[in-house]
């Protein structure tokens, strides 16, 4: 993968695929009109006139009325929307994923890149044209969502813990959980990897800008972690096809029933049992990529509601299957396996497959299909293949299992 030679022609593709990849992201199919940022936009402007920001709803594509789900800090990050017109608005946001995508692209491709020896701008070029086209990429993009924008700050952990500077490792993660419950996880990560030092330090970050939210909003404090959070009808139908969850599996096979919460429980914990073993195995043999891939894919299962976009956390495992196909040392049968499998699940992701049975999820066809992202899920949680550390690199220590939780909020 050389690509052009000169530097005409390297900015010459460079401007012909972003401008390619910009046009599709405009005018895709199934455009999602920037709803998540007019919620955003919407509960933060009535915060502002009466101090009432889970009240607010709009209504949406399913019939259900969403409102602000996510905690108050995420409030105060968003408060500088409120001096913005929508036009304006619209534009930042569209600015913030394309400067996501490319720290992305950059932390996940370039090392790959590197070690493959192929031209860095052909490659990144044309990654950030794939990238476009994935279904939770160019979601992300039309719904004006923050998804992105979360998977930089705890890549950049990972980037320090994997590079040998987890001294400063902890922050990214603290503040993603403290925008997000989602990310919340990446801190049990570093917990049972016995990242001590990292785990403490984004459990104080979360916990502080938790606090923070608390001082400047008392009220919305309150709403928020005592009713806003455990209301799951405020995020959504919980059997709508775009909920690529678990819980949404059990929602489509039981609706219009509301699906058992101790099932939904026992799952979880199943879940986490065979999360928490693939990643202590990461973790012996030094993969720090592979512990928070799987990690990624882990967060996606168990939370109640994980919309289609919301699968941009499994853009890491993506890279570590694809990568694990281009090694030398693997075998060349397993070689062809590994980029097989990362091209069929790049192409499933990149369908919109589950929206064939947006209106009908029965029957086994339906059962299949409708939860096709979450099969991927579960598929890439038991079998992502896990890589020896480069040399020089120090495995963590093997940890000791550890409880998990059991709750079901409702994480938006």
């Amino acid at each position: 993968m050389t690509g052009p030679t000169t530097t005409r022609g390297q900015l010459l593709l460079v401007a012909g695929l972003t401008t390619a990849a910009a046009l599709f992201l405009a005018y895709v199919p199934l455009h999602r009109d920037w709803f998540d940022l007019g919620v955003y936009y919407g509960a933060v402007g009535q915060w502002l006139r009466d101090g009432h920001i889970y009240d607010f709803t709009t209504p949406g594509a399913d019939g259900a009325d969403y409102g602000f789900t996510y905690p108050p800090f995420a409030a105060l990050c968003m408060l500088p929307m409120t001096l913005l017109s929508w036009p304006e608005a619209v534009g930042v946001s569209m600015l913030l994923n394309v400067a996501a995508s490319a720290v992305v692209l950059t932390w996940l491709i370039g090392p790959v890149v590197r070690r493959q020896g192929w031209n860095m701008w052909f490659a990144l070029t044309v990654a950030a044209a794939l990238f476009s086209l994935l279904e939770p990429v160019r979601d992300t993009f039309s719904f004006g969502q923050v998804n992105l924008l979360l998977l930089v700050l705890v890549l950049l952990d990972a980037r320090l813990l994997a590079t040998g500077h987890g001294r400063f490792a902890g922050y990214g993660t603290g503040l993603a959980a403290a925008i997000k419950l989602t990310p919340a996880i990446f801190i049990v990560y570093l917990v049972v990897t016995r990242r001590w030092r990292a785990a403490a330090v984004a459990t104080a970050t979360a916990v502080g800008a938790t606090l923070l939210a608390v001082c400047a909003a008392p009220g919305a404090s309150r709403v928020y972690w005592t009713e806003a959070l455990w209301d799951t009808d405020r995020i959504g139908v919980l059997s709508y096809v775009s909920n690529q969850s678990w819980e949404g599996v059990l929602a489509r096979l039981v609706a219009p029933v509301e699906p058992s919460g101790a099932v939904w429980a026992a799952g979880v914990l199943a879940l986490l049992a065979v999360w928490a073993y693939r990643v202590r195995q990461a973790a012996a043999v030094g993969d720090e990529p592979a512990g928070y891939a799987l990690t990624g894919i882990a967060a996606c299962l168990i939370s109640p509601i994980t919309w289609v976009h919301h699968l941009v956390w499994l853009i890491p495992a993506l890279i570590v299957l694809a990568e694990s196909g281009l090694r030398p040392d693997t075998p060349p049968q397993r070689r062809r396996t590994l980029l097989r499998s990362a091209a069929v699940i790049y192409v499933i992701l990149c369908s919109s497959l589950v929206w064939l049975w947006r209106f009908d999820a029965t029957g086994v066809t339906g059962f299949l299909g409708s939860n096709a992202y979450v099969w991927i899920c579960l598929g890439l949680l038991l079998a992502l293949p896990l890589r020896e550390a480069a040399p020089g690199t120090a495995p963590a220590p093997a940890p000791a299992p550890r409880s998990a939780p059991t709750g079901r909020p409702a994480t938006g």
